[in-house]
């Protein structure tokens, strides 16, 4: 299925009463219902996670702001951690990717983000030229970690990181470049994780092919489209974006959270070319 394809509400109103909803799922009635919660951060492939599981469990999967309901469903949110939560897997992704990602979502349209968030994102910053990312990502990091992550529901890469890994150990932690690199494995050893006991190989891995890059952008995997949800599929494209000043500030924000998510095991990265 095509993202473009799925009917998203425009209703700003109703966008938001969903949201609250969605909330009362997650954080009261996840277990009773028994729900499989996934969360991220935004931008970590966290959706697309989501969907694999759905299709596997061959449950429904009510995405983002679409209506949920109040019965057992694959359901992904971008949430810190509580105690009452179970059967919870948390995808992690590079900072520093998400940086980059988040800036095309933040600052141009696509089929998922709202035009009226663009519009305000790009009235907030003011580039003088906003396709001229490497110039630009030390100010939008700042943004990203003081303007973005103080408002209400929202936080930093750092603090959702340090939440799940320091103050919450307990849950099946899915990294999206082991996504990329390996599907069918990283599927099956979550799968274990959050207690599904034998695996159907085969039908996972028809559910991986369907839900492949290529599949769902219609583009070959690195092949970028930043007017898509799905923009280029890859990993470590911040090295092609990334000045000195961007490292410092991205250090500044989340150096630790880097190296305790193991994406870097000092803070050589930020001199190093």
């Amino acid at each position: 299925m095509q993202l473009s394809s799925v009917n998203r509400p425009t209703n700003l109103a109703l966008i938001r009463f969903y949201g609250v909803k969605r909330k009362l799922i997650w954080r009261v009635l996840s277990n009773y219902l028994g729900v499989y919660l996934v969360a991220e951060y935004p931008k970590s492939g966290g959706t697309w996670y989501a969907q694999m599981l759905a299709d596997y469990l061959e449950l429904p999967f009510p995405r983002n702001t679409l209506k949920p309901s109040f019965k057992k469903c694959v359901l992904h949110g971008h949430e810190m951690p509580s105690n009452h939560l179970t059967k919870c897997s948390v995808v992690l992704r590079d900072g520093r990717d998400i940086m980059v990602s988040f800036y095309y979502h933040h600052l141009f349209y696509n089929e998922w983000n709202h035009h009226v968030s663009v519009d305000k994102h790009r009235r907030n910053l003011n580039f003088k030229n906003f396709d001229d990312i490497t110039e630009n990502l030390p100010v939008f990091i700042e943004y990203m970690n003081t303007n973005w992550a103080k408002k209400i529901n929202h936080f930093s890469w750092s603090e959702f990181v340090n939440s799940w890994l320091i103050n919450d150990s307990s849950h099946a932690i899915v990294k999206y470049e082991d996504l990329l690199a390996d599907p069918l494995e990283t599927m099956v050893n979550s799968l274990k994780n959050i207690g599904i006991g034998e695996i159907n190989r085969s039908k996972l891995f028809e559910i991986v092919n369907k839900h492949s890059f290529e599949n769902l952008s219609g583009r070959k995997k690195g092949d970028e489209n930043k007017s898509s949800f799905v923009r280029k599929g890859i990993a470590g494209d911040w090295k092609n974006h990334f000045s000195k000043e961007a490292k410092e500030i991205f250090h500044y924000y989340s150096g630790e959270a880097l190296i305790l998510s193991s994406y870097e095991k000092d803070d050589e990265w930020v001199s190093g070319s």
